[in-house]
């Protein structure tokens, strides 16, 4: 927001400053000139309000990278590998994709009480996002996995994105979101995959043809 400074006041003249009407209209200009700054201190208090709003309601984000363990308070997560295939196969149904698979495997354990984890999301060097594919279900992901206090366990998520989102992409994992609430400074843990243009670009060259969900 910008505010729009007063215009500087003509000095008056001698007869203006003896007359009346004169002094009066001068208590008038301050009078909406006060006002008009305080319209404009109390837009800004308002803007600020909202922006402390939004950024109360932001998650806590923790930081890492492939392989390193990262404590998230609530929760500690570590990315173990990655690699990418052309198709999955699930049982006796393989699916295929005219882009990659992307498959993340991730260790977690909470601190204190049981949690399942969210699926997560892939976020690209210029912002976007992709949400963990819907192609394979849920159970076959470490989201159907209580993770418990202390003790590890381990398993997979699966997005399905274009060659053009790996370089420099990170991978966010987070508990679940839970209707109807919104929860401040709700932690996540966001992993750098590790992947510059020429990493990226081999990787994307040479996916596997087939993942089969039955590997461990």
């Amino acid at each position: 927001m910008t505010a729009t400074e007063p215009r500087s006041a003509v000095a008056p003249s001698r007869r203006g400053r003896r007359s009346g009407r004169r002094r009066e209209g001068g208590r008038a200009g301050f009078i909406a000139t006060v006002t008009g700054l305080l319209l404009v201190v109390g837009a800004v208090g308002m803007q600020t309000l909202a922006l402390d709003d939004e950024a109360r309601l932001a998650p806590l984000t923790y930081l890492g990278a492939k392989g390193e363990i990262v404590d998230a308070g609530r929760f500690t997560a570590r990315l173990d590998s990655f690699s990418a295939a052309k198709s999955i196969q699930i049982k006796d149904k393989t699916i295929g994709t005219d882009n990659l698979f992307l498959i993340v495997n991730v260790s977690a354990k909470s601190l204190l009480k049981p949690y399942h984890m969210g699926q997560p999301v892939l976020m690209t060097a210029d912002g976007k996002r992709f949400d963990a594919t819907d192609r394979v279900e849920n159970t076959l992901t470490l989201a159907n996995t209580w993770v418990q206090p202390d003790i590890w366990v381990s398993g997979r998520f699966f997005f399905e994105v274009p060659a053009s989102a790996l370089p420099d992409a990170r991978v966010v994992l987070a508990l679940p979101e839970q209707a109807g609430l919104v929860e401040a400074f709700q932690p996540e843990v966001e992993v750098d995959l590790g992947l510059d243009e020429e990493a990226a670009r081999k990787l994307a060259a040479s996916p596997q043809d087939v993942y089969s969900t039955d590997k461990k």
